[in-house]
């Protein structure tokens, strides 16, 4: 099986020439292995209506900008994460999403704050205050700042302190993450696969959606369960896979953007010495071999843990299987004037099933703490036929 040797390259490296029209260095994205099934919440046509509604209440982001973001079926989205979820939160973790997008489409990658990392640091920053404390009078005629307060009030409302407190330093993990990825692309340099790693964990945001998986719900884990080191293991593989099927999902996009600098895992391989299509073959098998890996840690802590611990884990994976659905369906990463050969479909069979780690330091720990193996009864459980594996089914 597929063995990666990169985990100790050297920390960053000149990126290879851009992608031309001559030279695009584009292939198309095969079907991907997916053993969850998908699900949808019934109303996810009105939460996306809400959600846009939302967003022109509170000016997020520029008017082109919101204009983009309002077609991407953002609350679609939400509905995929929550399909059994509370609607109100639903509609709170769509309208995140939302302003999350508007933060780092418009600061980060498009905004003049993306090439100035302490200027963004200090942007983000005063965020922050204003998440955490929302009373603080700071930027009060910032649409970003207005549009957080509201968001906070609803975590309040829909949660608990302790979780509120989470999705607070959750979203610090974030600010901190995209610093370092603005500091990347003011120079112009690729980092390392396993600093790559590190950061996607975060810089995707999606650790600031685990604490909305309770509230969707109503419940909380108990302190024992959540810093269990299989649960922190289980949801660092689901931001592996989201981030790395997201790198996939988003290559084309951000290759003919225009923009000049862009960074993906794909990138990263190839700035490491692979082809393009060396590169995606190396990243599929990469998070195939973790989605496997997540299946069967999952399976053991359905089986072991609380109704509460059972709950969550069902959220991760819809979680991992709602932003597979979506990535291959939103106008944002499909880019219909640009076609970008996004699969319409899902495999149920994995590139590499290999229960040996994947050789990036920053993860081999996941490997040490999985029990081996997992009965046949929980595998049959996660495995859904061919039909259930179409896009879009329910």
């Amino acid at each position: 099986m597929y063995r990666n040797g990169c985990g100790g390259c050297a920390s960053w490296r000149k990126p290879p020439s851009p992608a031309t029209e001559e030279n695009p260095l584009v292939i198309a994205v095969p079907p991907l292995f997916s053993p969850i099934p998908p699900a949808i919440h019934p109303r996810h046509a009105e939460i996306d209506v809400e959600t846009a509604a939302w967003a022109e209440t509170y000016e997020i982001g520029s008017v082109a900008l919101r204009r983009r973001l309002v077609q991407h079926e953002i609350g679609v989205f939400a509905a995929r994460v929550l399909p059994h979820g509370r609607e109100e939160v639903i509609r709170t973790l769509s309208d995140f999403v939302l302003w999350l997008f508007g933060v780092d489409d418009g600061h980060c990658e498009e905004g003049d704050l993306g090439q100035r990392p302490g200027d963004l640091a200090g942007a983000l920053h005063s965020l922050l205050r204003v998440a955490q404390h929302p009373q603080a009078p700071l930027l009060l005629d910032d649409p970003l700042a207005r549009g957080l307060r509201d968001l906070r009030a609803r975590i309040d409302e829909f949660g608990t302190a302790s979780q509120a407190a989470r999705w607070v330093a959750c979203l610090r993990e974030y600010a901190f993450s995209v610093v370092w990825e603005a500091s990347h692309r003011s120079a112009g340099t690729v980092p390392s696969l396993t600093d790559y790693t590190l950061m996607r964990l975060y810089d995707g945001a999606t650790t600031v959606v685990f604490p909305l998986l309770e509230m969707g719900h109503g419940y909380e884990l108990q302190p024992y369960e959540r810093d269990d080191r299989m649960v922190q293991a289980a949801e660092e593989m689901a931001s592996f896979v989201i981030t790395w099927d997201n790198d996939l999902f988003s290559d084309h996009k951000e290759r003919r953007s225009g923009g000049g600098y862009y960074l993906n895992v794909l990138r990263v391989l190839e700035a490491e010495g692979l082809s393009p299509e060396e590169a995606m073959t190396r990243a599929i098998a990469q998070r195939d071999r973790v989605l496997t890996l997540f299946v069967r840690l999952t399976d053991h802590l359905s089986a072991t843990g609380s109704p509460q611990m059972r709950q969550y884990v069902a959220g991760l994976r819809s979680f991992v299987r709602g932003s597979q659905d979506w990535g291959i369906r939103s106008v944002r990463y499909t880019t219909p004037g640009d076609p970008a050969g996004l699969p319409t479909v899902f495999s149920d069979t994995a590139t590499d099933d290999s229960p040996e780690p994947l050789g990036i330091d920053a993860v081999s720990w996941w490997w040490d703490v999985v029990p081996a193996g997992s009965s046949s009864a929980e595998r049959s459980a996660t495995r859904p036929s061919r039909r259930e594996g179409l896009i879009g089914a329910r």
